[in-house]
């Protein structure tokens, strides 16, 4: 069986898998059952869920025994296999960047919106420094997840017109199971996840379970850089036939190192590692900057990383109150701690005598130039390898309440759902960026002082600078919105559909920015370190309140039961959020989709081929230049693009899966640069041309043992870092293999492999400054270097 035979990595076409299973012929009824039920999908829905054969729009599912071996590096890592979606998870396990269809975007994933059981899990998409990804962590308590792409995504739950991922959990059911397992990586994390499920009586179930993590990670900072875990549970009650009620609670707390750009060499494009510093497994922090204490006093320590302390609760109602009339009642409420610490690269690495004058001014001269634990000399003096690095710290404790209320009456061939959503959502924000430091040009780096000529002091404890922007606020988010939408089966091939929404959305805040002057903290002209200082100006107030319609049509039409097509056409809108309004950009983002798409299932080939083309306007957002004040960036965008998947067996336990995106997506009236840079027609940055994958896969079944086989390549192309296109990103080949062996009913044995050909692929340039890097070294994250997970499960 199909679903049984392939072993996946993160990177490998699940949804190929999961959506292809059900039309493969199965041996017997109980291989059908389990295709037959992920092939209905919740999310892009009024709620009550469809067949992906049946929807209108763009969707891709993965089923939890693809996710269960998949071992994803991250939640956002596992949506590298959907279609239009350009994923980078080289950030780390957290705040992962992720574009959709062309959309325009610095970072972070702003126009994607991750749901727990159809409610979102924190309604702004993305603030600075955090995203919906960050906020959940895929483990085997996940049934399957869910991916919606443009479509009828700006009608339903947060109006999430990019890309809307539902993460469905598993429930108990009338016989208790259980699952434990135990994985461990060549690089010393060490990991355990385990669940257990059954009846509390004849139509209520139960499920708990959760995973429990540590280790220093790929790129190993000499310290336990990565530890957590999280404990889910459920209980799910079945109202005979008319409906169901579940109640769930979800404990993260999770945290792990903040990835950034590493030196690497750039030589007319081609990318090599920097001298020293392995690409793959190479980063700056390590013991001697794990803790350090900054100018103004501050004590900061980089093990505490990038994370989320956050409880997940909610209740899920759905009941036929009468004969084609049924309530749905979604409530969520998520609060907690979701904190950012980490070691900015300010520039890439340079001699020492270039640094002074970085510092000093022109003509400065390195006097000395020593260690600052033990105060010995630096080897080679002026001419040593070094470099600067911030450390950044970004607290905030956020809390958000949901409610999204439904009716849905059905007559006949007509559907009509009416909705009500309400978000309550608050981020209290403290930043204090800039404090950088002056370090050793290697991995694991060590702190450096140095004095320049005239009696001049750059440093003190390795710092060359104290805060350079602070913010110190708390806002609080309300959305209200109606929705309705009506769908008609016209005749037994032919459904049609349409809907609207409006949409409110009103934000209140007291904040503290920097004000204009900078202060010299000891008056003294020649302790460079403290001689601009950024300090916070008085309190002020923000309000803001706006509203927008959004709307869609489309049409499904099945020629055969194998084959169907759609076509759709959609506006959608996304607000400003606290960030962009603090900077005073308060554009609504409107995005025009149409698209249309080929779905084919039969036993021996599936596909599922999508056309689009979308028009996006009224982008704004800003950048953190130099780690000072922001400068916004603003316009729009068109994108035309194809998205692919399909799988075809020839034969019993073989298959060849593969996806692919063409993307064509460029600015239009988009400037940077505080308006001076007008970047229409350029690439829209970080999202490549094109994208594919391939995974040949092959299962035998030698009676009590099943080992399963598969390898995966996926290309990524061209991209450019910067929406000025000055930082190229060259294309690159990952390669990822896996084995896995079936002993018996219960035990599962399985070894993964990641990057085996351990490239050197780059997922960012330096986004903290406008212009190019040149040749030599740069500032650049690659994909993480080549690693191993062997695995153990038992299953009862």
């Amino acid at each position: 069986m199909l679903r049984s035979a392939i072993l996946m990595l993160g990177t490998a076409p699940l949804a190929l898998i999961a959506t292809a299973a059900h039309a493969q012929t199965a041996p017997d009824s109980q291989a059908a059952e389990p295709a037959a039920e992920e092939e209905i999908v919740v999310v892009g829905t009024a709620g009550g869920g469809t067949r992906r054969q049946d929807a209108a729009f763009a969707v891709t599912t993965l089923s939890e025994d693809a996710i269960d071996r998949a071992a994803p590096n991250s939640t956002a890592d596992i949506l590298r296999t959907v279609p239009g979606v350009m994923a980078e998870s080289s950030g780390g396990q957290n705040g992962a960047n992720i574009f959709v269809r062309g959309y325009p975007s610095g970072g972070d994933a702003q126009f994607v919106t991750f749901q727990l059981g159809g409610v979102p899990i924190y309604p702004p998409s993305t603030l600075s420094f955090l995203e919906n990804s960050q906020l959940i962590r895929l483990d085997e308590t996940v049934k399957r997840v869910e991916a919606v792409r443009g479509g009828t995504g700006s009608l339903f739950s947060s109006g999430q017109p990019g890309l809307t991922v539902n993460v469905v959990p598993r429930t108990g059911g009338s016989r208790f199971e259980a699952f434990g397992k135990v994985s461990y990586t060549d690089y010393g994390e060490i990991r355990g996840d385990a669940w257990v499920s059954g009846p509390l009586g004849e139509n209520t179930g139960f499920m708990v379970g959760g995973y429990y993590a540590q280790g220093n990670g790929v790129r190993d900072p000499q310290f336990r850089a990565e530890k957590g875990g999280q404990i889910t549970a459920n209980i799910r009650h079945e109202f005979e036939g008319r409906g169901s009620v579940e109640i769930y609670a979800r404990y993260l707390n999770d945290k792990g190192q903040w990835l950034l750009p590493i030196p690497v060499v750039s030589n007319n494009g081609e990318i090599s590692a920097y001298p020293g510093f392995d690409a793959g497994t190479g980063t700056l922090p390590g013991r001697e900057t794990r803790v350090t204490t900054n100018i103004v006093g501050r004590t900061l320590d980089l093990a505490e990383g990038r994370g989320a302390d956050v409880i997940n609760t909610g209740i899920a109602f759905d009941y036929e109150i009468a004969d084609g009339l049924r309530l749905r009642e979604r409530l969520s409420y998520l609060g907690g701690n979701a904190d950012t610490i980490g070691m900015v690269p300010a520039g890439p690495p340079s001699a020492a005598s270039a640094m002074a004058v970085t510092l000093g001014g022109a003509g400065s001269t390195v006097s000395t130039l020593t260690y600052a634990n033990g105060g010995q000399a630096v080897a080679g003096g002026a001419s040593a390898q070094v470099m600067r690095a911030g450390l950044w710290e970004v607290r905030k404790k956020i809390s958000s309440f949901v409610s999204d209320s439904a009716f849905e009456w059905t007559a006949g061939s007509n559907k009509l759902t009416g909705g009500f959503y309400y978000a309550d959502y608050s981020s209290r924000d403290k930043w204090v960026l800039g404090n950088q430091v002056l370090l050793t040009a290697e991995p694991n780096a060590r702190l450096l002082n140095m004095t320049l000529n005239g009696g001049r002091t750059a440093t003190l404890n390795g710092f060359t600078s104290g805060p350079g922007f602070q913010v110190d606020a708390f806002y609080k988010g309300k959305d209200y919105a109606f929705y309705a939408v009506d769908e008609f089966q016209i005749t037994p091939e032919l459904r049609i559909d349409g809907g609207l929404r409006w949409q409110r959305h009103v934000v209140d805040a007291t904040l503290r920015t920097p004000q204009a002057a900078t202060v010299n903290l000891d008056g003294n002209p020649n302790t460079l370190y403290d001689n601009a200082v950024n300090v916070l100006g008085g309190p002020r107030q923000l309000h803001y309140a706006d509203s927008a319609w959004s709307w869609t049509v489309g049409a499904n039409y099945d020629i055969t039961s194998e084959i169907g097509v759609f076509a759709r056409y959609s506006r959608g809108n996304s607000f400003p959020m606290f960030d962009n309004l603090r900077e005073g950009l308060t554009l609504i983002a409107e995005v025009d989709t149409y698209e249309g798409g080929l779905k084919i299932s039969t036993p021996m080939v599936s596909l599922y081929a999508t056309l689009f083309h979308n028009k996006f306007d009224g982008l704004a957002t800003s950048r953190l230049v130099n780690g000072t004040t922001p400068t916004p960036d603003v316009g729009g965008a068109k994108a035309t693009g194809v998205e692919l998947e399909g799988a075809i067996r020839p034969f019993q336990g073989f298959s060849i899966t593969a996806a692919g995106t063409y993307l064509d997506a460029t600015y239009v009236d988009f400037f940077s640069g505080g308006g001076t840079i007008d970047n229409t027609g350029n690439r829209v940055q970080r999202q490549p041309k094109w994208t594919w994958r391939v995974t040949p896969a092959y299962e035998v079944d030698l009676g009590g043992v099943k080992p399963a086989l598969f390898a995966t390549l996926q290309y990524t192309g061209d991209r450019f870092s910067d929406p000025e296109n000055l930082q190229l990103l060259p294309n690159f080949y990952q390669l990822d293999a896996g084995v896995s062996v079936e002993v018996g009913e219960h035990l599962t044995l399985a070894v993964t492999g990641n990057n085996l050909t351990d490239e050197i692929g780059l997922t960012e340039g330096n986004p903290r400054i406008i212009g190019g890097q040149g040749s030599g070294p740069i500032l650049a994250r690659p994909i993480l270097g080549r690693s191993f997970r062997f695995s153990a499960a038992l299953k009862f």
